[in-house]
């Protein structure tokens, strides 16, 4: 084997005696080694803490200096159908309608949808959560006004299935508040009440405000702006945490009040020890120290594959000028590389239904940004042949047209004329401002432009000219731009009329920039599991002491459908139900 996938090795060996010990029972027993969290992200802290208040002990191995992983730069969206929180809210839901809403999103692939772990997830789910509010993990609350947004779907619900924590301070963190990872993608501080739909960037700035003062909030997978309060920080709670950062805060901060959790920094695991059966009972960890072993049943929790490219290139088939991600370079397919060299298999879901969006490359802190400028009005998507070939405001659309496998559209390029950029700007150009020029394209004319980004200008200057007859009357006869009501209402602007997602491209000049596709730590292909977290042979076999929870593991539950908050909310729940049953005798 070669390349990244030889990187970890699995190594057998026998436990202490010579003895074969059942890792599924070992935290059962007083004088049992700790379970091995591998990854100290929201599902991994989680999970220790769920095996430390079950009367276990936890070590969590973390590659990198920094707590929280992908979820630390989420929007914290934790989604659950029939919860507590909503409940108390007067919202009513059911785990009938939430099933059906599941279900109407996996249509087109019922293969890939596991019925018994997507059960198993909407089943328990309600319970987790009212668990870890119960044990003062978090406080959850209700994210305002916010629909499921595959809208249209059967189940859907206009509130109450969107789950996050309420406002930590950082002081309750103590040392460990500079080892919190913080967002760069979220005005962390601000919460969703403070910043929703009023929030967002709208054609006219007060005050002069730069681009500093912005951030990102995804509504659904679908990024809108919202303005960072400043009076936020002056506060009485000084140092305010909020969105995924906050969410794993607070579970940070109660895992640190118990004794029976560890967290080791900068301990990257290399490869996992197992015994003559084949069952793994510790890891290889490289640490600040040298190579140690720790023995222990094993739960990788290390998210996906984002930051590898040979990974990426294997389950989403892009290369790196056409994939990017808003994860933390840490996210880099450990987890994956472990499970398989345990003989563990993956499932995979198609690349034209995972959950990237489209981005451009940017001077900000990861080099790449995304945002709602391509559901705003005034701009469009075009292929390198200067033609549309989705519904280019809708990610669902944009992702599944521009991956099809018999027919894809990459490289592709985003439009808009000069109402756009005085309107909306685009990342971190406020507008009216100054586009980066290494990244931007500006030209008096279409075909000019087109000329600059290397595509078709005859072709591009045809296209606008038949999507502008549409956009003056808010339709696109061609693709439905404007037509789905959660991107209307959550994506669009509501102060353009007749339709705040079309608008035409008529005033110059005009700018292009060359997309690529963002991913947000969340692959959707990865190990295969099982509803309760165990990890499972290409037999479909339980192998024996490992377990998975959050992104690692594939999305079978959901199959081929995706909502924003599935990730964080089957992560908590899978993560209750291995501490459970690492911890129940």
């Amino acid at each position: 084997m070669s390349g990244a996938l030889a990187e970890v090795g699995i190594r057998s060996v026998r436990p202490p005696g010579g003895a074969v010990l059942l890792p599924h029972y070992a935290a059962r027993m007083p004088s049992s080694p700790p379970v091995i969290v591998v990854g100290a992200g929201l599902s991994g802290l989680a999970c220790a803490l769920g095996v430390a208040l079950g009367g276990g002990r936890a070590l969590v191995l973390e590659a990198s200096d920094l707590v929280g992983g992908a979820a630390s730069y989420s929007g914290g969206m934790v989604w659950v159908g029939a919860n507590h929180v909503a409940d108390r809210d007067g919202v009513h839901d059911s785990l009938a309608l939430a099933e059906a809403y599941v279900r109407e999103l996996t249509h087109d692939h019922p293969e890939l949808l596991d019925e018994a772990a997507m059960e198993r997830w909407l089943t328990v789910a309600p319970e987790a959560m009212r668990y870890w509010e119960d044990v003062g993990a978090v406080r959850w609350e209700v994210i305002p006004d916010l629909a499921d947004y595959h809208s249209q779907a059967a189940g859907a619900l206009e509130v109450g299935r969107y789950l996050t924590s309420a406002v930590i301070d950082g002081s309750e963190l103590g040392e460990w508040r500079d080892r919190l990872r913080v967002s760069p993608h979220f005005p962390v501080g601000t919460t969703y009440a403070e910043m929703h739909i009023k929030g967002r960037r709208s054609s006219r700035l007060e005050h002069g405000e730069n681009s500093e003062e912005y951030g990102l909030a995804q509504h659904g997978g679908v990024p809108a702006f919202g303005k960072t309060d400043t009076a936020a920080a002056t506060r009485s709670d000084a140092d305010p945490l909020t969105f995924g950062t906050g969410v794993v805060a607070s579970f940070l901060a109660r895992a640190l009040r118990e004794p029976g959790v560890e967290i080791r920094l900068a301990a990257r695991v290399s490869g996992l020890l197992t015994d003559d059966a084949g069952a793994v009972i510790g890891v290889e960890a490289d640490t600040p120290e040298g190579p140690q072993e720790f023995h222990g049943p094993v739960v990788l929790a290390t998210s996906t594959y984002d930051w590898d490219a040979e990974l990426v290139r294997d389950f989403l088939g892009l290369e790196p000028e056409d994939f990017s991600s808003l994860a933390p370079t840490s996210v880099r397919g450990d987890g994956i590389r472990l499970a398989r060299q345990a003989g563990a298999a993956t499932a995979r879901v198609p690349a034209t239904h995972v959950p990237i969006v489209p981005g451009w490359r940017s001077r900000s802190e990861t080099g790449v940004s995304n945002g709602p400028e391509y559901a705003l009005p005034h701009c469009l998507m075009v292929d390198a042949t200067g033609r549309r070939f989705c519904d280019d405001s809708y990610w669902v659309s944009i992702v599944s047209g521009a991956l099809a496998p018999d027919d894809r559209h990459l490289p592709f390029f985003l439009i808009w004329d000069e109402q756009h950029h005085r309107k909306y700007g685009l990342g971190l150009t406020p507008p009216g401002g100054e586009y980066p020029v290494e990244f931007v394209r500006r030209a008096d004319d279409l075909r000019a432009l087109g000329t600059a980004l290397g595509i078709d200008g005859d072709q591009l200057a045809q296209t606008v000219t038949r999507f502008n007859d549409g956009a003056v009357r808010g339709e696109d006869p061609d693709f439905g731009r404007g037509s789905v009501p959660f991107v209307q209402r959550f994506a669009g602007d509501p102060q353009h009329e007749p339709n705040p997602v079309l608008g035409p491209l008529s005033e110059p000049p005009f700018y292009g920039t060359r997309l690529l596709f963002v991913g947000t730590g969340i692959g959707s292909s990865g190990v295969l599991a099982d509803g309760d977290g165990h990890v499972l042979d290409d037999n479909g076999a339980i192998i024996p002491g490992l377990y998975a929870a959050g992104s690692v593991a594939a999305l079978t539950t959901t199959g081929s459908g995706y909502n924003s908050g599935f990730a964080l909310g089957r992560g908590l729940t899978v993560a209750y139900l291995i501490a459970d049953e690492l911890t129940t005798a």
